[in-house]
């Protein structure tokens, strides 16, 4: 005897096209319905909501989302900042300042005095995971930052950068060399200066932290490990968006090639291998490596090996990328600006009898190239956007705004740097506003932060200062520099966390001396 089996009429009815087509626009309804009671929350009801900005921002992710996924995000801020004032709310949890003379003492400075509110810490949802499972000193904790710092400071104090002077200037004068090699062999043929200087700097960094070059000056060309710097800088900031955004990570394949990924561990198991064989080797060299390795005995200092991989990777990406950036940036204002460039040729040429001569030391006795190089950091910064803090419990108010804890804030560089609430004259290269010039006496001269501010300052600040120094005032002493496209607008670049440098095409002429 057969049994019939039963089916019920809902479930007949959910499986047909009728059921299907209702249960899905159910279904659309409801996440409809979700989205936009929470962006009308977002807009009137959120503990942000009297903070400017656009509402659509305000309401969702996606405004902000869409730029830096197109790395339009630093136009975008700078608008915004121009329309809205000192503080714009950038998205439903994020807020912009460029009120910097009171948000980095505020927000990044030490607790003491006032500011003795818990520490804003680093939003690590702006960090991608380390591949080891450790931060750096970049996102690590408190206690972790404090003590690996008590470690590393020993590694750029001005003593280890007196000792490491003689290694940073052979790579200087390698690069100089290695510019008057190419125009004997082409002497019209232009060159990218931009590589040039990735070149030096990769090949600086590179041996203070594993205590060998990359050879890029040696074999005039990047190593395989520049350009997966580069990838690797893009992916992470393509993959904080992603983290920020959820719905974006069903899609999120598409967006950050797999390759891409690939590269970025692949550098670090590059960069793991480099640690390993540096700390084998059995030497005193002036390099980071020595003084971590010296500091080991230290209970307070010491670090553990995922440590010293993590920091070695930062070392890498933030004493190369940047430097070579705001060299990058500096040598094409100045081209642009040939009274600017004439007074430097005068100042660097006029003190300098060879090029030997050209040491840390006498830089920093050289007024107006510094004056150059800070004006150069202003009009384009390094690290464009902000370095993001979390607001801690309790919140906070910054700038006349209360801000509930939980919130993303930070001060946005570019857009600080070019608001003429903070200078006169914010979108011209003027190196003579360091220098006491009273058309600038109201500038707002602490709002410029290029290296950040407080107990997580940029710890390698005094090596860049040198590097940058030295390497400008000796390709200046050795040769005349003829920008080659006048028209295009070479600052016209794409942001991914770092600048998205174009080409920099220059003709080099070697200075003829008496």
């Amino acid at each position: 005897m057969e049994t019939s089996v039963g089916i019920s009429p809902l479930s007949f009815r959910l499986s047909s096209p009728q059921g299907i087509l209702a249960v899905f626009t159910a279904f659309l309804v409801i996440i409809s319905s979700y989205t936009i009671f929470n962006a009308i929350y977002n807009v009137y009801f959120h503990p942000l909501s009297h903070v400017p900005g656009p509402k659509l921002a305000a309401a969702s992710w996606i405004p902000y989302a869409r730029r830096a996924l197109k790395g339009n995000l630093v136009p975008w801020i700078k608008r915004l900042h121009e329309q809205y004032g000192d503080v714009v709310r950038l998205s439903p949890t994020e807020v912009s300042f460029i009120s910097g003379d009171q948000t980095w003492p505020d927000v990044y400075g030490f607790r003491t005095g006032k500011h003795k509110t818990p520490p804003y810490l680093k939003d690590r949802s702006w960090y991608s995971v380390p591949l080891n499972g450790t931060y750096s000193l970049i996102a690590a904790d408190e206690v972790a930052h404090s003590r690996m710092r008590r470690n590393l400071s020993h590694a750029f104090s001005d003593k280890a950068l007196k000792e490491q002077e003689v290694l940073v200037q052979g790579y200087v004068d390698l690069l100089t060399h290695r510019l008057h090699e190419k125009i004997e062999d082409a002497p019209k043929e232009p060159i990218d200066i931009v590589k040039w200087y990735n070149y030096a700097t990769f090949d600086i960094i590179a041996d203070l932290t594993f205590g060998e070059p990359l050879h890029c000056l040696r074999d005039r060309g990047y190593h395989p490990w520049v350009t997966l710097v580069f990838q690797a800088a893009k992916v992470t900031s393509i993959s904080a968006i992603i983290r920020k955004y959820p719905i974006l990570e069903k899609i999120s394949k598409s967006l950050i090639a797999k390759e891409a990924i690939m590269k970025r561990v692949e550098f670090f198991k590059l960069s793991t291998s480099k640690v390993t064989a540096r700390l084998e080797k059995d030497t005193a060299r002036p390099d980071f490596m020595t003084h971590i390795i010296r500091n080991q005995e230290s209970n307070e200092k010491r670090m553990t090996r995922a440590e010293i991989e993590s920091n070695a990777n930062l070392f890498l990406v933030a004493g190369s990328e940047t430097t070579a950036t705001m060299l990058s940036g500096t040598t094409y204002l100045l081209l642009k600006n040939p009274e600017i460039m004439k007074k430097l040729v005068e100042e660097i040429r006029g003190r300098f009898k060879s090029s030997s001569e050209i040491t840390f030391d006498e830089v920093n006795k050289l007024d107006y190239l510094i004056a150059v190089l800070s004006e150069g950091l202003r009009y384009y910064p390094p690290v464009p956007t902000g370095f993001p803090r979390v607001v801690p419990p309790g919140g906070d108010r910054l700038s006349g705004y209360y801000v509930p804890e939980g919130t993303s804030v930070y001060v946005s560089q570019h857009a600080a740097y070019h608001s003429a609430r903070n200078f006169a004259e914010p979108d011209s290269f003027i190196p003579e506003r360091w220098l006491g010039d009273e058309r600038f006496v109201d500038d707002k001269r602490a709002s410029f932060q290029p290296f950040s501010f407080g107990p997580r300052n940029c710890l390698g600040k005094n090596l860049a200062y040198a590097e940058m120094r030295v390497i400008m005032a000796k390709v200046i002493w050795n040769f005349d520099i003829e920008l080659v496209d006048t028209t295009a607008d070479w600052f016209d670049q794409k942001v991914f966390a770092l600048w998205e440098k174009a080409p920099l095409m220059v003709r080099l002429k070697p200075v003829q001396r008496a």
